[in-house]
Order: structure tokens, then C-alpha cells, then sequence
């Protein structure tokens, strides 16, 4: 295998199923407790999740896996502000959830700018 390849990623599979579990128990928290961020909170990781298990699983290139880190991390800030508002009634902290945000939009362009980078054979 040439080092240029696209390798698997069982760091980002992992990061979608907790993502994904994440998503899916905190839905069940805002119907059942309410909490309108926790059901933004819960939107944002169930349809992010699909994107760090295909990028785990079908193997990415290195700036798609730095687009993916990116795109988890924006997630992490942003869901974790929203969460914080609902359960701690304050913030994560100040300006997380533009950062986060920020970082989700840089994350999606990474993985858009991906696409035209071409491969080494």
C-alpha cells in the first residue's frame, strides 16, 4: 500500500457510533425531559454521525480525515454549548457554539475541497 493511499479509519468509525448513540439517547432526553437545545443537540450529532462512519469506513486521504477532525470537533463545541444551556442553564462557555459552528462550516468545506484534491498513483 503507497502511504498517499486512502487508509480506514477506526478512530473516526468510533467517533460516529458514539456520536450517533449520542444523538439518539439525547432525542429520547428532549422528548421525554423537553429542552428545545437538547433537540438541536440531538438533530446535529444524528445527521453528522453517517458522515465520520463513512469516512472511517471507506477510507479517506489525509486532508479528508483532517476535514473530519475538524467537523467533529466543531460538533463537540457547538452540541456541547447547546447542552450546557439546557442541563447547566449557562453556557459551555463564551463564544463556543460560533466556534463550534465555525468549525462545522470548515469542516464541510474541507470535506467539499476533498472531492477536487486529486490522488497520487
Amino acid at each position: 500500500m503507497n502511504s498517499s493511499e486512502p487508509t480506514a479509519s477506526p478512530t473516526l468509525v468510533f467517533a460516529g457510533g458514539l456520536v450517533g448513540a449520542a444523538g439518539v439517547a439525547l432525542s429520547a432526553a428532549a422528548a421525554h425531559l423537553g429542552g428545545a437545545f437538547t433537540g438541536t443537540a440531538a438533530s446535529f450529532l444524528l445527521m453528522h454521525a453517517p458522515v465520520f462512519l463513512a469516512v472511517g469506513l471507506a477510507g479517506a486521504n489525509r486532508f479528508l480525515r483532517i476535514a473530519s477532525v475538524a467537523l467533529l470537533a466543531g460538533l463537540l463545541l457547538f452540541a456541547g454549548d447547546l447542552l450546557a444551556r439546557d442541563f447547566l442553564g449557562s453556557r459551555l462557555f463564551a463564544m463556543s457554539a460560533p466556534i463550534g459552528g465555525t468549525l462545522l462550516i470548515a469542516g464541510w468545506l474541507g470535506i467539499a475541497i476533498s472531492a477536487l484534491i486529486r490522488r497520487r498513483s
